[in-house]
């Protein structure tokens, strides 16, 4: 599970929001899908990592607006370009059905 922030830069609202390993998740107008989720062994710095695929459904032809992994400590890093909002990686959450290492799923195309 990947906690995510959102901004909306028009109404200036944040929401938090999780969403599952494989599962997507509707910020606005974007269908955020997470792909996969790592974070870092204790011994180092504690990071997470999220695989994320976001599409832009603002108009009839939805399209992938981003794909890529995101850093929680760095999300200026790897960001989403989009003029309305903003989506960044707060941390991964570890579940009983989850590795303690990393989660993921194959794909969905």
């Amino acid at each position: 599970m990947v906690l995510l922030q959102g901004l909306d830069k028009i109404t200036a609202r944040i929401k938090t929001f999780e969403v599952e390993v494989g599962r997507s998740k509707s910020f606005g107008v974007l269908d955020i899908f997470v792909e996969r989720c790592v974070y870092s062994k204790p011994i180092f710095k504690p990071e997470s990592l999220a695989l994320i695929k976001i599409k832009d459904n603002s108009d009839r032809l939805s399209e992938v607006q981003f794909r890529g992994w995101m850093f929680a400590s760095s999300p200026a890093l790897n960001a989403l370009e989009n003029p309305v909002y903003d989506i960044s990686v707060l941390v991964c959450k570890n579940s009983d059905k989850q590795s303690k290492k990393s989660s993921s799923v194959e794909p969905i195309e």
